[in-house]
């Protein structure tokens, strides 16, 4: 069947308008199969997308040479300094030209250490420019690790010849690590200490007529970057992203453009999320570029001490789309409420918001609305997109709604298969926009495609209405029982729930984690009757107390929210085989449990919290 929506979104009527979305409306066919499965595309044809990223950079450099590109402040929040896109073109140039010389080829890579910078950028773009894939890693995995195991396994996959780092001191024990697996790796670094190449030679390379033949080979099929799965349930998985890839998200957009840009507009972007990931690093940041943007990049993250950073550069930088984690939300509604100042300065140019990664609560939402009415009359659409390091951006809300939670419908030139899987839809895809498989490990490529070469992305979702498609579809969790924080983390139910029972051993039977687009993880805990035995006469607060101390210890060691409890609840009936929440086997499934006892769910993200809520 054919499903269009040209009818504008239902809103509420005593509530201003929003400001135009200038995209177009729904419009998908749905297929359903004999199996129960759906196959789902968008009617709208791929737009225009670059031949290249290294073609997209020499383009807008030749469009418009002297235009600020990339720019990032000055130590101690110093003034914004970095490059144009002329410059960026020529220093791209003299990078992809001393890899060339020292013979790296498509079959190599280099790999990156650091975090965002306008050097990393550069480094990126020359990599690009020759042909040689680059390799951005978390910068966690080298200054956090204690026994860079991720880092080595990182290397170990990509086997890059090249190291790029932003500090050599900071820097200098994950260099010697990486020195004692290779000694014949090449080191770069800015400063040029411990060492290291200075990032100047490489950009002062004079380009011959070297760069661009590499750049004349590149094609869609050409791996422009590796990068790595968030490594939740297990090692990291490096997944190769090829140019087509990128090519295939930005046609995917055009194609739901609903008007031509303004030929004389200077987009103004600003960015905190790590080029490690596909938001920023490849979404974000290759869209800035088709856009002929200024990138601004942003050292603040949305947490404690941190996102006054980004409010500083709020009150200089007004952005037109502005996007970002929930919880970046929810610090950013929170303080403007407080000053109108950067309320002003975060509405003056804005046309709509992004959120990713997790979803939006409704009252972030609603906060978020009313700051925009108060300031600009209006209200501000806000869309997302949906994907996987292994897909790249698949699905797009590019409707005006007034709900939270929806995942959009399928990006121009992408197939989505919705596949039965117990009471959930399973999530498939296949386009432009998917990797091809796992860098040199053929079994989990074979493992993470079906036997029609859909890429099994484990995430369920549910149509909003299964009358009419074309109001979109929503996320309906995991398949399996790992889910995010509202900041985007990542919590391994996997591992977090026998150690957290064993850290509050001998008092718990089992546990399930709850906490999916929640601030916070929580658990619901079935206590042990052999424990509850040793505590006496009226056990139960005694248990309270135990708990509680045995959880904030754990906490306490977590090293991260996805490790963290914030609140408990002690559940006295036992879980039910016959609903499912437990099996023969004594195993509890963790999807049952929340879904039959939701209301402690609630209870346990209420505020005040719910009665029986144990907060650590």
């Amino acid at each position: 069947m054919s499903v269009a929506d040209d009818v504008q979104p239902v809103v509420s009527a005593e509530l201003p308008p929003f400001k135009p979305l200038p995209q177009k409306a729904p419009d998908v066919t749905v297929e359903t199969r004999a199996d129960g499965s759906y196959i789902i595309r968008s009617n709208h044809p791929p737009g225009e997308g670059p031949h290249s990223i290294a073609h997209l950079l020499a383009e807008r450099a030749a469009e418009h040479p002297d235009r600020p590109y990339i720019l990032q402040r000055a130590p101690g929040h110093g003034p914004w300094q970095g490059v144009t896109y002329g410059e960026a073109k020529r220093a791209a140039d003299g990078i992809a030209q001393w890899l060339l010389a020292r013979g790296l080829t498509g079959a190599d890579s280099v790999m990156v250490l650091s975090a965002n910078s306008v050097e990393h950028a550069l480094v990126m773009l020359g990599c690009y420019t020759a042909g040689v894939p680059i390799a951005p890693i978390s910068p966690a995995y080298s200054l956090i690790s204690s026994d860079h195991a991720k880092l080595k396994h990182c290397f170990a996959t990509v086997r890059p010849k090249a190291v790029f780092v932003q500090n050599s001191d900071m820097f200098a024990r994950a260099i010697e690590t990486l020195k004692a697996v290779d000694p014949d790796l090449f080191f770069i670094s800015v400063d040029g200490g411990n060492d290291t190449i200075p990032l100047s030679e490489l950009t002062a390379t004079e380009p011959t007529d070297a760069v661009e033949a590499a750049k004349a080979k590149l094609t869609h099929a050409t791996v422009a970057k590796y990068l790595f799965t968030s490594g939740s349930t297990g090692m990291p998985k490096g997944v190769p992203q090829t140019h087509g890839m990128f090519a295939g998200v930005i046609a995917g957009q055009e194609g739901l453009r609903a008007e031509e840009p303004e030929p004389d507009l200077v987009p103004q972007a600003l960015d905190w999320m790590p080029w490690s990931h596909i938001s920023a690093g490849n979404i974000a940041f290759n869209g800035a570029l088709w856009s002929g943007s200024t990138l601004h990049l942003d050292e603040g993250k949305p947490i404690p001490g941190m996102f006054e950073t980004t409010i500083r550069n709020l009150y200089e930088v007004s952005p037109i789309v502005f996007g970002s984690a929930p919880v970046a939300f929810g610090m950013l509604a929170e303080a403007m409420e407080r000053d109108p100042e950067l309320r002003r300065s975060f509405f003056r140019n804005l046309r709509y918001m992004g959120y990713g990664g997790a979803t939006l609560s409704n009252d972030i939402y609603e906060r978020l609305q009313a700051l925009a009415i108060e300031e600009t009359g209006h209200r501000i659409p806000l869309v997302t997109m949906y994907g996987a390091t292994e897909t790249q951006g698949i699905t797009v809300v590019h409707w005006i709604t007034e709900r939270v939670g929806l995942i959009g419908l399928p990006l121009p030139g992408i197939t989505l298969k919705l596949v039965p899987n117990g009471s959930k839809l399973e999530v498939r895809v296949k386009g432009p926009t998917v990797t091809s498989g796992y860098h040199n490990d053929p079994e989990k490529t074979a493992a993470a495609f079906d036997e029609e070469g859909f890429y099994k992305l484990g995430d369920a979702c549910r149509f909003l209405d299964a009358d009419d498609p074309s109001q979109g579809l929503v996320f309906d969790g995991r398949v399996t029982e790992d889910f995010k924080l509202d900041s985007g983390t990542w919590v391994s139910v996997g591992t977090l729930r026998p150690d957290l029972v064993a850290a509050c051993s001998p008092y718990v039977f089992d546990m399930v984690i709850t906490g999916q687009d929640k601030p916070f993880a929580g658990a619901l805990i079935w206590p042990s009757p052999a424990g509850m035995a040793t505590l006496g006469e009226d056990p139960l607060p005694k248990l309270v107390a135990a708990l509680k101390e045995r959880i904030a210890a754990f906490n306490a060691t977590a090293g991260g929210s996805s490790r963290r409890i914030g609140r408990f609840v002690i559940m006295t009936e036992p879980p039910s085989i016959d609903a499912g929440e437990i099996t023969d086997k004594g195993y509890v499934n963790q999807r049952a449990t929340l879904e039959r006892r939701h209301a402690l769910v609630e209870g346990l993200y209420a505020n005040p919290p719910g009665p029986g809520v144990v907060v650590v």
